[in-house]
């Protein structure tokens, strides 16, 4: 099944939205990188904004082609789990949809929930890998430890896939095959949610099935999340994240400083350059940056929020790291001037 489209999700809305068209990314410019006021390098990639009432505020490059959202999915694949069945709240639901740095509140998180499925490490489907953060794994090398599924980034989002088997009956064994149906139930999730079919599946690095969406659609995803009543599945899954932000990323991760910096926003990033990120009130962003570069994820998302109506001083601390030459300052990585709230918006 990896590498086709699944079949259309049983709803009548669902079976009609039509998948993006798979094609090469029609990218385009999105951020320079400026050293000593010569522009030294581009970034290419595609942005989407979406006001309160969904209407597509600014596009740049491709929104619509099928792309892979990485880890910016996980906050559709706890909606999922929750809608399923799965009765977390709070930390351990943050921790749900996090791709978590492997500090030892992560770890314990994720063994209480593998304790509540009655499973232990070894019934993970993850691949070993050492701790995301980076003075985390430094640590974990000086002290010996090996790579282990506990510690790689999508443990969290794993043990709560093996309590949703266990508390639905289903096979715990074979949870990351396309057809199983935690699987199944999670692509329908993702069809409802994004408003449209799934156009192409295929592995993600931590071993889980992975859905190729519309940057458009990962956008209008997140304003569903955001957006829906308090109770829901949706809601709850937003809550923890943005109550727990650390939990659902880590300490010093650009994602959890900016849910704490933007009252009421949900973010989650994801390899290869991905973010999305949504207010309240409906209005969303979605990035891609086309050669995964973080360097202009972090300014790019902070300039579409900004253009989206968020207050620029609240995201003054995430417009990007500073370019060095001889140690000190010399340039940055500037987002495009459409991404300038003060430029005209012309759709």
């Amino acid at each position: 099944m990896y590498g086709s489209s699944i079949a259309p999700a049983s709803s009548p809305a669902q079976a009609q939205a039509r998948p993006p068209v798979i094609r090469e990314p029609r990218h385009a410019p999105v951020a320079q990188l400026v050293r000593g006021g010569v522009v030294e390098g581009v970034h290419y990639g595609s942005v989407v904004i979406l006001g309160a009432d969904s209407a597509v505020e600014l596009q740049l490059g491709d929104i619509e082609g099928a792309f892979y959202p990485r880890s910016a999915l996980k906050p559709l694949q706890a909606v999922a789990m929750v809608r399923a069945g799965l009765p977390l709240d709070g930390e351990l639901l943050a921790l749900t949809a996090a791709s978590h740095s492997g500090e030892a509140r992560h770890l314990a998180g994720t063994r209480r929930i593998l304790e509540l499925a009655g499973a232990g490490e070894d019934d993970l489907r993850n691949i070993p890998d050492l701790p995301y953060d980076p003075v985390v794994r430094d640590t974990w090398v000086r002290e010996g430890r090996l790579p282990s599924r506990l510690a790689q980034n999508c443990s969290g989002k794993h043990a709560a896939m093996l309590h949703t088997c266990a508390l639905n009956g289903w096979s715990p064994k074979d949870y990351l095959d396309p057809a199983h149906p935690l699987q199944r139930a999670i692509a329908e999730t993702v069809e409802d949610l994004t408003g449209q079919a799934i156009a192409q599946v295929t592995v993600d690095g931590c071993g889980a099935p992975l859905f190729a969406v519309s940057l458009h659609g990962l956008a209008r995803a997140a304003a569903r999340i955001t957006t829906a009543p308090a109770g829901t599945p949706e809601a709850r899954v937003a809550d923890a994240m943005r109550e727990h932000a650390e939990m659902a990323s880590g300490s010093g991760r650009d994602v959890a400083a900016l849910m704490r910096a933007v009252p009421g926003l949900l973010t989650k990033d994801g390899f290869e350059g991905v973010q999305v990120a949504a207010l309240p009130d409906g209005r969303a962003v979605a990035v891609k940056i086309s050669d995964g570069a973080n360097r202009a994820r972090v300014p790019v998302v902070a300039a579409a929020l900004a253009r989206a109506g968020v207050d620029p001083a609240a995201l003054a601390e995430l417009a990007g790291e500073p370019l060095l030459g001889g140690g000190r300052p010399v340039g940055a990585v500037r987002p495009v001037p459409a991404l300038d709230p003060r430029t005209p918006t012309y759709l």
